[in-house]
């Protein structure tokens, strides 16, 4: 049977993959997508939105319990772990059929089933009812990544859980260890956290969420201690001794080895991307540690081949890989895109308190040889934070000394996830520190948070 042929075909129908085809078909391409297993990928079905829904149940449990700062009476209060859970898996449903009504609304094509790349301009599709090929002169990778399980440490489902058993428990854990203190490993930690769980957070670098500001990544530490959290930092977890319902960590801190006993171990260690078994090697596409080597343009070399999101590295953001999907659809339709700027993505994770920042660090706009100037406000110093009952929290700018550009925004504190585009499209419009000030911020708002921190860059903040 002779091939169908498009104009554009696109591997993972994940974030990074339904955005490139819708944005194909916006600008009349005839569009294919080939998925294996979910619309909407790992972020709508096992990621970003089903962990906010979890992580939303165990704010809302959290604040159950704060009733009476508020002059409320709430007695009795409980969770029912399956509901919780249920309703999470009830979320991704939903927005996962909206992934697949929207390829049908922009006519593109699905094709359900397992893709390889035979040869240039050619996909092959093993489906439930056979094979199908599909060939187009533009072919986009986008897919996507999956949990990196490191010797010893792998996951059984049981009492060693990826994000995946975490997001669908077989029991609440008692006691538990969560390897990694990047974003997925500290919102987890965070979630079983506030439902009761005794967590402990190893992380083999000097200090928890590693890719953050040194300062904000210290106050989250402070706040997760207040919260009984235990963090165990510059600590390797050797080895996992298994028995029944039990697991013995070896952690290594200092050149000592202690053993310390779990009921329940999240491995989150990072990503690998999916490379395998695509044909990528014989068509000559560059791998690096299991990510496609691309330019900034997400060309991979290979005429006619793109790579976007999780398989092309860095930063492994939902939202990285939509605008990269926008993109590299707008390019093969004749135009002439920006490339995504990684530096101006901005970074969230939906602990309590949130952690939300965009640009460089303090430590990295030094180490580049900025003489710069840096701002900080409290949230115990505005007014709806105070309101709110969340008055734990700090915001911080790192700006140019010489030309007063934005170079970095670092936030924690409630909501800081909202409130981080601001500083994005700051940082888009390439704004200086006069156009932030001469900005009139709504009273009362979290967001005036963000004009002080500016103005304290200066010597020129209100209030503190």
């Amino acid at each position: 049977m002779a091939a169908k042929s498009f104009d554009m075909i696109v591997i993972g129908a994940g974030p990074g993959g339904y955005v490139a085809a819708i944005r194909g078909a916006q600008l009349g391409l005839n569009v294919a997508i080939v998925e294996r297993e979910h619309m909407g990928g790992i972020c709508l079905n096992w990621g970003c939105i089903p962990t906010k829904a979890m992580l939303r149940s165990s704010e809302v449990f959290h604040l159950m319990h704060r009733a009476k700062e508020f002059g409320l009476k709430a007695d009795g209060i409980d969770y029912d772990l399956d509901a919780v859970v249920k309703r999470s898996r009830g979320v991704a449903k939903q927005l996962a059929s909206g992934v697949g009504h929207l390829m049908k609304k922009n006519k593109i094509t699905t094709v359900m089933g397992e893709a390889t790349l035979p040869a240039k301009g050619k996909v092959s599709v093993k489906t439930d009812k056979g094979t199908e090929e599909l060939e187009s002169k533009a072919i986009v990778l986008a897919t996507g990544a999956r949990a990196r399980e490191l010797p010893g440490l792998e996951a059984d489902g049981d009492l060693v859980w990826t994000y995946k058993h975490a997001l669908q428990p077989p029991r609440m854990p008692k006691k538990l260890l969560v390897i990694g203190s990047g974003a997925i490993g500290i919102e987890f930690a965070s979630f079983y956290n506030t439902l009761g769980a005794d967590t402990t957070v190893v992380e083999v670098m000097d200090r928890i969420l590693p890719v953050e500001d040194a300062e904000i990544s210290a106050f989250a530490k402070k706040a997760f201690q207040k919260q009984k959290m235990k963090i165990m930092e510059k600590a390797t977890v050797k080895k996992l001794d298994r028995a029944k319902g039990k697991v013995t960590a070896h952690i290594e801190t200092g050149g000592k080895t202690e053993k310390h006993e779990f009921d329940t171990v999240i491995s989150a260690v990072g990503i690998v991307g999916n490379v395998e078994n695509l044909g990528l090697e014989e068509l000559g596409v560059k791998v690096d540690r299991t990510h496609v080597i691309v330019d900034e343009y997400c060309r991979t070399g290979v005429d006619g081949l793109y790579a976007i999101g999780d398989l092309a590295g860095a930063p492994w953001l939902a939202h990285k890989a939509s605008h990269e999907g926008v993109m590299v659809a707008e390019l093969i339709a004749g135009g002439h895109p920006h490339p995504v700027r990684p530096d101006s993505i901005a970074g969230c994770t939906y602990c309590h308190p949130q952690i939300a920042s965009v640009g460089m660090t303090e430590a990295q706009a030094k180490e580049k040889g900025y003489k710069i100037k840096v701002g900080r406000f409290p949230f115990i110093g505005n007014g709806k934070a105070i309101a709110l009952g969340e008055a734990e929290g700090m915001m911080k700018t790192v700006f140019d000394e010489k030309t007063g550009e934005l170079l970095g925004a670092h936030m924690v504190g409630a909501e800081v996830t909202e409130l981080i585009q601001g500083y994005v499209v700051g940082r888009q419009l390439e704004t200086t520190e006069e156009d932030l000030m001469h900005a009139v911020f709504p009273h009362p708002t979290l967001s005036e948070m963000m004009h002080e921190a500016v103005l304290d860059a200066y010597d020129r903040v209100i209030h503190i």
